[in-house]
């Protein structure tokens, strides 16, 4: 099959998403089918900064992402689809997206892809009702804390009871 030629704006186009397709850590795709321009806004405030939505033409956007070696995302390349590139938390954008879309039933999940690997709308949920990073580390430095009192407190005990039987025997002495 014979390479398409592109005129130079469109193979700028897809120079440039080919370069957000590999610098991000997820890409989920979505239909926008229905969201007005003040709407779009409002997703792309509530993304934040740790993350980027725009909507391209499925053709530019499919050969951009072959480029990048993302040929498992080529069925979602269909009806109006944008894309948000994600290069900071990915649960944050996650949950912006799932918030956005449940007061926003026009913005549907097509499908994605987290650090090389496809996931479903069903996987994209389950992401975004996990915890947040910062999180989840302060409840893991929580139980890390608590399992050093354990420890401390468990190294201090024989020396107490030493202490203690020490104090006991000496008493038993001056007796």
């Amino acid at each position: 099959m014979a390479e398409r030629s592109y005129p130079e704006d469109k193979v700028a186009a897809i120079e440039e998403l080919t370069e957000k397709f590999r610098d991000s850590n997820a890409t989920v795709l979505t239909e926008y089918r229905g969201l007005s321009v003040p709407q779009l806004k409002e997703l792309r405030r509530a993304l934040g900064s740790g993350a980027s939505y725009r909507v391209a033409k499925n053709t530019l956007a499919k050969r951009a992402a072959d480029n990048a070696g993302l040929k498992e995302l080529d069925e979602h390349f269909t009806g109006p689809t944008a894309l948000t590139f994600i290069t900071g938390e990915v649960v944050d954008a996650a949950k912006a997206l799932r918030d956005f879309s449940k007061e926003n039933e026009a913005l549907v999940v097509k499908g994605g892809v987290m650090d090389g690997v496809a996931i479903t709308p069903e996987e994209f949920h389950k992401i975004a009702d996990l915890e947040s990073r910062e999180v989840l580390l302060s409840k893991m430095a929580g139980a890390l804390k608590g399992s050093m009192s354990k420890a401390a407190s468990m190294f201090a005990a024989p020396a107490s009871k030493m202490a203690r039987a020490a104090g006991a025997l000496q008493d038993k002495k001056g007796e």
